[in-house]
């Protein structure tokens, strides 16, 4: 018989021998310790002991919420270890030394970019932007243009005075607009490094904007345009009150400013003014509106120059005085160049590379100032701009003769900018003397270091090393190093340790022959006469105007800082332009040789594709 052990195990009984009681309760004891002998599980022993006793859970009231006790606690734990942990690694990171990375700091260039850009701010005619940043200039010339009944123009407020006198002649500012906008677009990421960039912008669209009031830029021919704004003749001791008989600051001035007009034979004047317009439509071609604007008033004043021929000084005698131009088809290949680089047109190319036009223009003339870049000469910087669309887009037939007769005459104007060659003297101090000795040389060797620099980076470009001067062969380095001995010179390095850029350096010119710089700003308004004590002083001018480059030196290295020698201390538009160039494209450090901007002066040049040269005649025997 089997019956069942309570604690899981079988039980067997015999019923056939049945045991006495104690017999049975014998064994059941045994039992009983053979059974609490093993171990028990939980549910064995819960049934032995009854339930247990739980631990009452502990809470923290936060007010807003109850919390568990245990939960609270790692939870704070776990935040201070954290904000320990964070101010360990903070002590360590601000103990620790440090090698800190600094910018190095601007180079002479750099610094004495941003105050020749300063010039044109003081230049500036018509109601000033807030922030020209010029204390002592003030609104000037409001009326310039206005109350001429009939006239095509309705006003000519705006643009830059000349020089040290009110003066807006056009010829002149338009080369300077064009030179910072070539210099804008080849180093537009130098202007940038120096935080430039938008004011020469600015600059720039002052000039073109008071141009686009100079004709009519709406239409798509004109009968006229304006070449001069003011007047400075004195000849046979004329005492009419004008910009040059008045000693007066531009804010005062209360004579009568006379308009000069051009109806023909003004073909330098429309083609320079074509260029200043097309290379700056290049500038502001992301202002797609602005941009075509400057694009039809080029094309409009181009067509105008090419059928009115003749030069614009010829026939007034004031122009030919102060601003003479030599010739005209210089202008034509530049304004031609930059309508082609503006539009991508190729009947501009087609012109201006037709060896008849290089031959007026003089390129195979040579002759001792053949290569002297200036406001009047433009055939050096002509050929250097289309020598930039043989090195990098190579056109081929029916362009390549011309353009590389341009290459060729470009590599030849380098090689006479070189101490090696005995084409320009120099002073003991190493100024070129690019004008032969004449007054106001500084101008002239800028716009060379200028040329020098970026063809050395044309070439630099075009993983090019350098170029032959005959037999022998010169490295872009020397075209570098001819630069900055110019550039040097004129921020000081000369021998009488003398910076021409007012403001720049310990020593420069004080008696600057300008009228605004001499009459101090004292809320007195000197008439025509009155601010003649003020031109005959003998003390520093109360104002500096920061930025300018007066005249220069003579062939002697000697100056004289007297204000009423204006060969030697009176700034130009014309010059500062050419100095601006230059000292951008010299500005940053080796590593930035060769960083032209290759592509964007072609954003408008379609692909070319070169017309295969005509068979050669057939053979005769």
């Amino acid at each position: 018989m089997y019956g069942r052990d309570p604690w899981g195990g079988p039980l067997e009984i015999n019923a056939a021998d049945s045991a006495t009681d104690d017999d049975r309760s014998r064994n059941l004891n045994d039992l009983d310790r053979a059974a609490l002998s093993r171990p028990l599980d939980e549910t064995q022993q819960s049934w032995l002991l009854g339930p247990t006793e739980q631990k009452k859970k502990k809470y923290v009231d936060l007010g807003c919420i109850i919390v568990s006790r245990k939960i609270f606690v790692w939870t704070v734990g776990t935040i201070v270890a954290a904000a320990l942990l964070a101010g360990f690694i903070t002590l360590i990171v601000k103990t620790v030394p440090r090698n800190h990375h600094k910018h190095p700091p601007p180079d002479n260039y750099t610094l004495a970019l941003h105050k020749a850009l300063k010039f044109f701010n003081a230049q500036r005619s018509g109601k000033l932007p807030r922030h020209n940043n010029v204390s002592w200039r003030g609104n000037s010339g409001l009326q310039d243009g206005k109350g001429t009944p009939g006239s095509f123009y309705k006003d000519l407020v705006g643009g830059y005075y000349d020089a040290g006198d009110a003066i807006k002649f056009n010829f002149p500012m338009a080369y300077a607009m064009t030179m910072l906008s070539w210099s804008v677009i080849e180093y537009s990421a130098k202007f940038e490094a120096a935080g430039e960039l938008a004011h020469v912008k600015e600059l720039i669209k002052w000039g073109t904007d008071y141009f686009l009031k100079t004709f009519n830029s709406t239409a798509d021919s004109i009968d006229d345009l304006v070449s001069q704004v003011g007047s400075g003749n004195t000849d046979q001791g004329n005492t009419d009150p004008n910009d040059h008989y008045c000693w007066m600051r531009p804010e005062d001035m209360d004579y009568e400013r006379p308009v000069t007009t051009c109806n023909g034979g003004c073909s330098d004047l429309a083609a320079e003014m074509a260029a200043a317009l097309a290379s700056a439509s290049i500038v502001f071609k992301d202002n797609r509106e602005y941009s075509k604007k400057l694009v039809h008033g080029a094309k409009t004043v181009y067509q105008f120059g090419r059928t009115r021929r003749g030069r614009y000084s010829a026939g007034t005698a004031e122009s030919s005085k102060f601003y003479n131009s030599s010739m005209y088809w210089d202008e034509f290949i530049w304004g031609g160049a930059w309508l082609y680089y503006a539009t991508g047109n190729v009947t501009y190319l087609d012109l201006i590379t037709k060896p008849t036009m290089a031959k007026h223009a003089g390129a195979f003339w040579g002759g001792p100032f053949y290569g002297v870049f200036s406001w009047d000469n433009k055939l050096a910087g002509a050929q250097l701009l289309l020598s930039r669309l043989r090195l990098f887009l190579s056109p081929g037939y029916p362009y390549e003769e011309i353009l590389r007769t341009f290459h060729n005459q470009t590599s030849i104007v380098m090689c006479s900018y070189l101490p090696y060659f005995n084409k320009f003297n120099r002073t003991k101090g190493g100024l070129i003397e690019l004008n032969h000795g004449d007054p106001q040389p500084l101008q002239y060797a800028a716009n060379a270091a200028f040329l020098a620099t970026l063809y050395s980076d044309y070439l630099d470009a075009a993983d090019t090393p350098g170029w032959y001067c005959g037999p022998n062969f010169y490295s872009t380095k020397v075209l570098r190093e001819f630069a900055r001995t110019q550039i040097d010179y004129i921020l000081g390095k000369n021998p009488r340790k003398m910076s021409y850029l007012v403001g720049f350096g310990p020593r420069y010119p004080r008696r600057v022959h300008h009228r605004g710089a001499s009459i101090p700003k004292n809320k007195v308004k000197y008439n025509c006469k009155g601010g003649w004590k003020w031109r005959d002083s003998k003390k520093p001018n109360p104002n500096t105007i920061e930025g300018a480059m007066v005249a220069g030196p003579d062939k002697h290295d000697g100056f004289r800082d007297v204000r009423m020698n204006y060969n030697y201390t009176e700034p130009t538009l014309a010059g500062n332009a050419g100095l601006v160039a230059a000292l951008v494209a010299l500005s940053g450090d080796e590593d930035t040789a060769g960083t032209i901007d290759k592509n964007t002066i072609f954003s408008a040049v379609p692909p070319l594709f070169p017309t295969p040269p005509p068979p050669p005649a057939p053979w005769r025997p």
